[in-house]
């Protein structure tokens, strides 16, 4: 038998091999492929929707609101982001082209302040201003880079998905520079993200395809593991809430959180997202959690730390979304 984690990253591994391309970027084109997988459960969400099971239905946005944010879902790496205006409507308004993967932005959670940064390319980051103006990019030298967090005081971490520097993590001090390279145990990094302390925590999976945490303490040049008090089968996302430290399950399709002393994490709540197929990288915003959702080729919007099912269904047009991240205009 097929663990459920290998099946899901077989399923991303093909979604991956049908970009051939994926190296485009916005400010510094590219012809080489990526050469690694990005996990997420889209066989078995894609054998759902054939066969009918019916889904969720959309929750008709307020049209009387004035949206005061962007909302981005990010698709495959090297082809594009799709833009919202939520609140405001649950229709696509834009898109961002030469990217993919996953984004961030300059807050720890919330609606970021005018600008946000996606992968841009198998080697690069790049910054944008809201709604879509390239500010600026970062070269990464190690690998392919996954995700992407930025803390207070402005310092940029990129994760290593593949490469020589699978695993890794890249800090950009003031997001510029050359960026300084953290070995870990980890094989493939998927999602990271910084405490209100300035701590680093990014998860993923080992050579064993082993689950892991691991924290970066603020002024350390070296990574630790963290233990869970739960089992989390597939890596998501990792983000400070305000009160806890989020960890999404791909595979569970929750976002657990936690308290963490020393090197364990303590499971407290957990946040379940009903409906969702394959939230990949999610974003906590403000009383609400935007799920860049693989398998059902859309964004979705859920309250939090409520969970349950969808406010609102993103709509637009989806090629294997990986990412979400928010900015105010």
């Amino acid at each position: 038998m097929i663990s459920t984690g290998l099946v899901k990253y077989a399923g991303a591994l093909l979604a991956l091999a049908a970009c051939s391309a994926c190296g485009a970027s916005a400010v510094a084109p590219s012809n080489a492929a990526p050469d690694g997988g990005y996990g997420g459960e889209t066989t078995a969400a894609v054998s759902r929707n054939l066969i009918g099971l019916p889904r969720y239905p959309a929750i008709v946005p307020n049209r009387h609101v004035k949206s005061k944010y962007y909302e981005y879902v990010i698709n495959y790496y090297g082809s594009y982001a799709t833009i919202f205006d939520y609140p405001e409507g649950d229709k696509q308004i834009g898109k961002i082209n030469d990217v993919g993967g996953q984004g961030c932005t300059n807050v720890l959670y919330g609606y970021g302040k005018k600008t946000f940064w996606i992968v841009a390319a198998y080697n690069q980051i790049e910054e944008f201003e809201v709604p879509q103006k390239p500010l600026k990019s970062l070269s990464v030298s190690v690998g392919m880079p996954s995700s992407c967090a930025m803390d207070t005081s402005g310092d940029l971490a990129v994760g290593i998905l593949s490469g020589s520097g699978g695993g890794d993590i890249v800090i950009f001090k003031n997001a510029s520079g050359s960026g300084a390279v953290i070995t870990s145990s980890l094989a493939r990094e998927y999602f990271d993200g910084y405490d209100n302390n300035g701590n680093l925590f990014f998860d993923g999976f080992t050579g064993g395809s082993r689950f892991e945490l691991l924290e970066i303490p603020k002024g350390s040049s070296k990574a630790e593991t963290i233990t869970t008090s739960n089992t989390v089968k597939f890596p998501g996302s990792v983000q400070w809430d305000g009160t806890y430290l989020a960890v999404t399950d791909q595979s569970e399709e929750a976002i657990y959180q936690y308290t963490v002393s020393g090197t364990k994490a303590t499971l407290k709540n957990t946040v379940s997202l009903t409906g969702a197929s394959d939230c990949a990288q999610t974003w906590i915003a403000t009383g609400i959690v935007y799920c860049g959702d693989a398998g059902n080729e859309d964004g979705e919007v859920f309250k939090y730390p409520a969970g349950g099912s969808p406010l609102a269904v993103l709509t637009g047009k989806f090629d294997f979304p990986l990412g979400v991240v928010a900015a105010e205009k």
